[in-house]
């Protein structure tokens, strides 16, 4: 009678011991098992049993994660100061690296963003850092993939948010944008002028060959300008009637 007493409380004891080494994973993480304090094998998602006692588990998020790089102060290859910030975009493709080889890889990889970010800035010139800002992006991302990779940890995408000049530099800078933008339109303006007359020049050319055609020209924009009678109309009259006239004069002169 005793035994079969003992049998219920010792079976209650083993039901609880087995249930409480129940673990579940989630899909987007990845169980680290620790046997006694030594890595022992990765659990994928799902239902999962530890010894109590003897074994823990460590679930690593392995989706993509965002680390925010505050703003900063740099010096450009060619002395310009200038406030600069980004964003890095990494994920754990090996949890047991990221649980065994670094204590908080998210810290970890803040500071490492922040140093690479510093020097890759002292490398470029100010011109090439606005305007090839992706280049020096995924500059920045090699520099902070070599060192994560140790981690089990992969940089997918290095983001440079905001770049900040001093004040003067700003206007300076908006002082030759506005000097190109007036060298461009007296540019376009020239050659626009270039274009009239040549397409002025063949007009003449042509008309000077058709008899009675300038005389018809000169009709239709007479034409046109009585549309308006309340507008006086000054004539011009054609190069072509004066000489005429001319000869016709010196003609009569001579006889």
């Amino acid at each position: 009678m005793i035994l079969p007493a003992l049998m219920l409380p010792l079976l209650i004891i083993v039901g609880i011991y087995l249930l409480s080494g129940l673990r579940v994973v989630k899909q987007y993480e990845r169980g680290v098992i620790l046997t006694l304090g030594k890595y022992s094998s990765t659990r994928t998602p799902g239902l999962t049993w530890l010894l109590t006692g003897f074994q823990t588990i460590n679930k690593v998020d392995i989706r993509v994660t965002t680390v925010d790089v505050p703003q900063q102060e740099a010096i450009t290859k060619d002395n310009v100061p200038v406030g600069i910030n980004a964003v890095v975009y990494f994920n754990v493709e090996k949890a047991e690296s990221a649980t065994l080889e670094v204590r908080d890889y998210t810290y970890a990889i803040s500071q490492y963003a922040m140093a690479a970010l510093r020097d890759v800035i002292g490398g470029v010139e100010l011109d090439e850092l606005l305007t090839a800002r992706e280049k020096t992006a995924v500059e920045i991302k090699n520099i902070i993939d070599q060192a994560t990779t140790n981690w089990g940890v992969n940089v997918s995408d290095v983001k440079i948010q905001d770049i900040e000049i001093p004040a003067d530099m700003k206007r300076a800078m908006a002082k030759q944008a506005e000097s190109e933008r007036e060298r461009r339109a007296i540019i376009i303006k020239a050659q626009g002028e270039i274009q009239a007359a040549e397409n002025i020049s063949k007009a003449a050319a042509l008309l000077s060959t058709v008899p009675g055609a300038l005389s018809l020209r000169t009709l239709q924009t007479m034409e046109k300008l009585q549309a308006d009678p309340s507008k006086m109309t000054i004539f011009a009259v054609p190069v072509e009637i004066m000489d005429g006239i001319r000869t016709l004069a010196s003609g009569r002169k001579i006889q």
